[in-house]
């Protein structure tokens, strides 16, 4: 959501800090609240002015007319505050419908004044600009400061002057106050542009000689405006409607949804309630709400909440058990219900967010079953076939009663069902599988010429396209016609050659619209090109039909508008945080008429400047918030109308007679669905989107619709908040609309609830009476729009009015003509289980897949709670399993032994040259591990295998020293340059002592000692060194450690894993050394001649 009301206390502060104006504002920070936990002593501490002053206290819980209801204690010392407290801390009251606890209160110093020094100033926001309200006589008998106040209405981007202000509002203050008041309004003015205020409210507002003082004041803010505002927000705290309690569980999805790209939504109604809903998309919950509350459920229904935004399986897991853990906590003596339900989603792989849903469901299958809880669910979308299978599985296997519906049933169905008002069907009837939409049923069915060029960013030749002249880039010829190219918005937005950019790499999106293209026959892609700023110029494959072709990928707009002309639509896939600046950008270009723009949570006061922008040169803007709209035959936005097989269930690849408006994108594939079962189809579809001011309102459209002679009949999906549905209602009774209107706005239940609810859509919040659903439809209907009694009666409703257009001649039915085929996306077919393909690759140490890493089965908070280790880690990468405590420390001690044995060794030498040549980290690095092999530290493996041979034969260790002397071999592991059994290599010493102590067996390490008593008998620095050490006692490890077979223990040593631990614990001093030379600036290395023998060729010295 995007306005949200603050406490009185936060909103002063920002006035405070924030506020410049030459008027002195008293009182300045002089407040403090108390709730029952305050420590009166620390508080009179803290604010010293409380013992002097006469005081006022109030609660602060987003409570209006508290001085009518009693509820504001005046004129009082400290005892007398404390005393006014004991009647109203923590007690129960009731505020209109809504019943609550007063927990928080303000108090301020009292301001002694007259009736002739209160004043009222208002300032909201409205679509056209933002409104300031002024009355002369402020206080709690205001009234109705709507018809009183006098109003001044700055339009966007417009400027709020002194001048202003005394000519038109102050006109009945008397003289000798209007410079201070006007002062103070511009600078309250703008701080609330500054602050990105939606409403901001003072009353009373006592101006006298001292200065002004902020006696009562309520706000709002535009909560999307974090991004730009927090410096100066700081952390703000958004209280809940008074009679709601603030829970936890709130703040947990919260925090969820402030981390996701996802949508997140739960409010707590009742949590003793036996209705429990999980609702998929911000219109969709309102649906159900809606239809719980009809059926009588209101007193029941726990929550309201939704997830949508395709979040993933890890985000749903969370949102789900957060949910079955709040309905687990009470009995019912009916039991309770949870209704799973949704909308035809459009780009959400409703398998994967089920996924979710069915583990949450086997956690808490115990408390499920023990509360009586029994499940409805109702979903469509991407794979949705595969997520009921899943879901009805759970369900057998749980002994919960979970019953499916998919996309056959109407998607609030199973409200009815579940409060008992309509039958469960026993085996309900299923759509077909999402792969049998794309094999055409028809052998009649053409698929269209092959012959297409193979990729669509080639230059054409003059013959190919011949485009109507235009007297303004961007207007079609009949806008032009009727507007003589004064920038007067089209009537047609998209046809069977609309060429469109994206913005955005969107490459999913931008193939389902080529494959609409495709499966709608049209010639060309609909996507001319894309733009995305973060790389260079580039091509980017995409499938149209059978064939690959390339579509352009440009770093900047200009680039991608002057290489395609014919482009005259944008959709921007762009960030909340770029969207406004790449849509000012795009209306820089004539060329463009229409831009989609799909981000939501775009701060209030940059949507109102795009909309003016556009409104200026006639661009029509569809968004934010929104998923685009579609034109069936001719051209689709992004991910509208879902997938291939939902676009073919719908029959959105040939047009139909009724078009429809909508504000949520989910919902608009619902109608889709809805209006392709009851009537021949759609013509257009647009869903306008759910923030409060969208750029274009549903009159925009559905005058088009008026307009455009193939549309017979008007759909509109309404809702709870603004008065747009009012134009429509005045558009009928005027004549000027003639064709039939459905209509019904969703969100009626918010005036059966005890206190406000936000709900998904930022715009769906009733202000005032006649923003509220029930109003609208009361007044549709009374305008003569054809309205249902509920959204469960909106299909047919529909089908009656098509049904009368065809019975009087109006409507003709066309024969139905099957579409091409279009194969299925591997990656796709896979999903649904249609293919099997020979893997490339395979492994079994790592799956980075899940939502979790997991190392050979340990998933990665594991591994850190159990504190393996980095011998534990490598024991899972290299062996595959968890080894014993003793056995990672012993690795990690070879890693620590092996780092480095100075630069004189060859690999460091070599690393060092190369660092010194000015080569890089990973190429220095290299170099020096390319030493490593017989000669340098590859002494691990070899010792390791001929110990082990010996000692598995049976030699004894004199038949072992001799059988390799005879053999002219070196013994692996034994001798070092400088160490000898006289002067022992420390390292050797300190692994020793640790393997005798904690391996449970060491006879390979025992048998390698004998040996070495053997050799240091000859030459005393035959020791057993570091390498043949660690060789041996790894091959210990590995046989008596627990986890390992013999056959596998010897497969390792075998495979070369012991040279891994020189390599890895080698590349730590390696890396050191390069980071010295750098650090040391060290110069090109040469090699001095005194250090090098120049002899000549032995032929030529003798």
């Amino acid at each position: 959501m995007s306005a949200k009301a603050i406490s009185e206390q936060t909103g002063k502060e920002l006035l405070y800090k924030n506020i410049c104006t030459s008027a002195a504002v008293q009182n300045r920070f002089h407040y403090a609240s108390v709730t029952a936990e305050t420590d009166w002593a620390r508080l009179t501490q803290d604010h010293s002015w409380l013992l002097t002053e006469r005081l006022v206290v109030k609660p602060d819980q987003l409570i209006k007319r508290r001085g009518k209801l009693g509820l504001v204690g005046i004129n009082k010392d400290l005892q007398g505050v404390r005393e006014w407290l004991k009647d109203h801390l923590m007690k129960e009251t009731t505020v209109g419908k809504a019943k609550g606890v007063l927990k928080n209160f303000l108090i301020e110093p009292f301001v002694p004044h007259t009736q002739e020094e209160e004043f009222y100033v208002c300032i909201y926001a409205t679509r056209e600009g933002d409104h300031v309200l002024f009355h002369h006589e402020g206080g709690v008998e205001v009234g109705d400061v709507d018809a009183k106040a006098q109003k001044l209405m700055v339009p966007v981007d417009g400027k709020l002057t002194e001048d202003l202000v005394k000519e038109q509002l102050l006109t009945q203050v008397p003289d000798d106050k209007k410079d201070v008041l006007a002062s103070f309004i511009v600078g309250l003015f703008n701080l609330y542009e500054d602050l990105y205020f939606t409403y901001l409210e003072i009353n009373p507002l006592v101006v006298n000689q001292d200065g002004v003082y902020v006696l009562d004041m309520a706000a709002k803010i535009d909560g999307t405006a974090d991004y730009i505002c927090k410096a100066k927000w700081g952390d703000l705290e958004f209280p809940p409607p008074f009679g709601r309690e603030a829970y936890p569980e709130e703040a947990y999805i919260a925090d969820l949804d402030a981390k996701s790209g996802a949508s997140l939504k739960l409010t707590l109604l009742n949590p003793r309630g036996r209705i429990w809903t999980m609702v998929a998309g911000g219109g969709a919950s309102v649906v159900y709400s809606d239809t719980i509350c009809d059926l009588g459920g209101v007193d029941e229904l726990a929550n309201y909440g939704e997830y949508s935004g395709a979040p993933s399986e890890q985000q749903t897991y969370d949102y789900a058990k957060t949910i079955l853990s709040l309905m687990t906590r009470e009995k019912h003596p009916l039991g309770k219900v949870l209704i799973i339900g949704g909308s035809i989603a459009n780009f959400t792989n409703v398998a994967a967010t089920f996924k979710g849903i069915v583990r949450a469901i086997k956690d808490y299958q115990g408390p499920l079953k023990e509360h009586e809880v029994t499940i409805f669910v109702r979903r469509g979308g991407p794979n949705y076939q595969e997520g009921l299978r899943v879901m009805g599985e759970v369900g057998k296997t749980t002994g919960i009663p979970i019953h499916v519906f998919g996309t056959e049933t109407h998607m609030t169905a199973i409200v009815g069902m579940a409060l008992g008002h309509r039958p469960i069907p026993n085996q309900p009837p299923m759509d077909a599988h999402t792969a049998n939409f794309l094999l055409n049923a028809s052998n009649s069915a053409a698929t269209p010429a092959t012959t297409r060029t193979a990729s669509f960013s080639e230059p054409k030749s003059p013959t190919d396209t011949c485009p109507a002249k235009k007297c303004k880039a961007g207007l079609p010829t009949e806008a032009q016609a009727s507007s003589g190219c004064s920038g007067a918005k089209a009537t047609t937005l998209f046809r069977k050659n609309t060429k469109t950019i994206v913005w955005g790499m969107q490459t999913r999106a931008v193939q389902g619209m080529l494959d609409f293209d495709y499966v709608c026959s049209r010639e060309e892609p609909s996507v001319a090109a894309m733009v995305y700023p973060f790389t260079g110029d580039h091509k980017q494959k995409f499938y149209w039909g059978h064939k690959e072709i390339l579509l352009p990928v440009y770093k900047n707009m200009a680039d991608a508008m002057k290489k395609h002309p014919e482009v005259d639509v944008l959709i921007s896939f762009a960030s909340l945080r770029s969207a406004f600046d790449s849509t000012v950008e795009a209306m820089q270009y004539p060329q463009i008429h229409t831009i989609a723009i799909i981000a939501e949570g775009i701060p209030e006061a940059l949507t109102r400047k795009v909309i003016k922008m556009a409104d200026e040169k006639g661009v029509t803007i569809i968004g934010p918030a929104t998923v685009g709209g579609i034109k069936p035959g001719c051209f689709k936005i992004g991910n509208t109308g879902g997938m291939l097989d939902n676009i073919l269930a719908s029959k959105l690849y040939r047009p139909g007679s009724v078009a429809y408006v909508s504000r949520s994108g989910g919902m608009s594939n619902e109608l889709n669905n809805i209006i392709s079962r009851t009537t021949d189809g759609v013509y257009e579809g647009v869903a306008i989107g759910g923030d409060r001011y969208p750029g274009s309102t549903f009159m925009d459209h559905v005058l088009r619709y008026q307009d455009t002679p193939g549309i017979k009949m008007i759909v509109v999906l309404g809702e709870i908040g603004g008065t747009e549905e009012y134009k429509i209602c005045q558009g009928i009774k005027e004549g000027r609309i003639t064709k039939p209107v459905v209509c019904w706005c969703i969100g009626t239940c918010a005036t059966m609830f005890a206190s406000e609810v936000q709900f998904g859509h930022a715009g769906a919040c009733a202000n005032q009476a006649s923003e509220t659903a029930v109003a609208k439809n009361q007044a549709l209907r009374d305008a003569g729009a054809y309205v249902p009694k509920s959204f469960d009666e909106l299909g047919d409703v529909i089908k009656t009015v098509y049904d009368e257009l065809v019975a009087n001649g109006t409507i003709v039915p066309a024969q139905e003509v099957p579409p091409p085929t279009v194969p299925m996306d591997y990656s796709w077919a896979r999903e649904l289980g249609l293919i099997r393909k020979p893997a490339s690759f395979m492994t079994s140490i790592c799956d980075e897949r899940g939502q979790e890493l997991i190392y050979a089965g340990m998933s990665i908070t594991e591994v850190f709670r159990e504190e393996i280790g980095i011998g534990g880690v490598l024991g899972l990468l290299w062996f595959q399993r968890r080894l014993p405590r003793y056995a990672c420390q012993f690795i990690e001690m070879c890693l620590m032994v092996t780092a480095d044995h100075g630069p004189a060794v060859s690999g460091a030498h070599n690393t060092i040259v190369c660092a010194r040549a000015g080569k890089d980290l990973i190429s220095s690095l290299t170099s020096g591990l390319l030493t490593i092999g017989d000669r340098f530290g590859g002494a691990l493996d070899a010792a390791a295998k001929q110990f082990s041979k010996a000692f598995d034969s049976g030699m004894i260790p004199m038949e072992f020293v001799n059988k390799m002397k005879k053999d002219g071999k070196l013994i692996m592991g034994i001798g070092h340059r400088v160490k000898s059994i006289n002067n022992p290599d420390m390292r050797v010493q300190i692994l020793k002592d640790f393997v005798k102590q904690n391996f449970p067996s060491t006879q390979l390490l025992d048998y390698a000692l004998d040996v070495e008593k053997i050799t240091t008998s000859k030459k005393p620095n035959l020791i057993l060194n570091v390498d043949g050490f660690i060789g041996v006692a790894f091959v210990d490890m590995l046989r008596t450690c627990g986890g390992f077979t013999r056959d596998e223990a010897d497969e390792f040593v075998e495979i070369g894993a012991l040279n891994g631990i020189f390599v890895l614990g080698r590349s730590m001093g390696f890396i050191g050394h390069y980071l010295d030379q750098k650090r040391l600036k060290q110069g090109l290395y040469r090699h001095p001649w005194d250090d090098i023998s120049y002899v000549l060729p032995e032929h030529m010295s003798m």
